[in-house]
């Protein structure tokens, strides 16, 4: 499989799908979701999974990006259907990681989109003072720094709890992770859908979805360090095969890897 660029999206067709992921990645690593998040989207694509990741470069206009890939996205299912799926129905799962989930659940509160689920790995909700790097110091010296996204979290949530559509989610969060708010939402989703929603807390940290290998190069003899850089090498892997496969269980229970 090789990846293609259709109306903005990147995009894995495998031989014989069975589902549709659109998938939305977080902040500052969205803008090239096909190199930072390849390990996962292309072991989704091994799964039988169309995976349409849409790229988008963040503002302050949170609803304003959440329609636009949601745009980019229909294009690109267009395309799909008419010339690769052959107006083939298969069921569609959002795919989000850390802002990448305040997108969908916005895509889900404010459009009329089909999902047959979605699922968030690492959910991020934090105002602009703790988001954006210097944030602070800038708004102490101008008030045109005194400002926020839209909708603001608070909004977010109120928008989540009375207009959310999708039934079935899946929520995951870390246990390394200490810019994680999967705690909030959850709340929030018990009261919309509590008889679909389903909580995992899983060892990692807020970079375990990106997968990447770590290059451990060791010398001509063996040293305790080489030991501790294998042992941390085999930890990562470990966390993010646990997230591959809890992902692959809940979208598919007859899965196995």
């Amino acid at each position: 499989m090789d990846w293609q660029e259709i109306s903005g999206n990147w995009v894995l067709v495998p031989p014989r799908p069975t589902a549709i992921v659109h998938f939305l990645g977080g902040a500052f690593v969205a803008a090239a979701p096909q190199v930072t998040y390849r390990a996962l989207l292309e072991f989704l694509a091994e799964q039988g999974y169309v995976v349409v990741a849409t790229p988008f470069v963040n503002t302050f206009d949170h609803e304003a990006i959440a329609r636009q890939v949601a745009r980019a996205f229909e294009q690109t299912l267009n395309y799909l259907q008419n010339r690769v799926l052959k107006r083939r129905y298969l069921p569609i799962y959002g795919v989000g990681h850390s802002m990448g989930c305040k997108l969908h659940l916005l895509i889900g509160s404010i459009l009329q989109q089909e999902r047959a689920g979605n699922v968030f790995v690492s959910f991020n909700n934090f105002p602009a003072r703790r988001s954006i790097p210097f944030f602070e110091q800038f708004s102490q010296f101008s008030s045109a720094f005194d400002v926020e996204f839209t909708p603001s979290p608070l909004e977010t949530f109120r928008l989540i709890e009375r207009h959310y559509l999708v039934q079935r989610n899946l929520l995951i969060q870390f246990t390394a992770d200490d810019i994680d708010q999967t705690g909030s939402l959850m709340e929030v989703m018990l009261r919309r859908f509590p008889d679909l929603t389903t909580l995992h807390t899983l060892k990692g940290n807020h970079l375990t979805p990106l997968g990447q290998d770590l290059k451990w190069q060791t010398g001509s003899a063996f040293t305790p360090l080489d030991a501790i850089g294998q042992f941390m090498r085999q930890e990562v892997f470990r966390d993010f095969n646990h997230l591959k496969r809890t992902m692959l269980l809940w979208m598919n229970p007859l899965a196995s890897m």
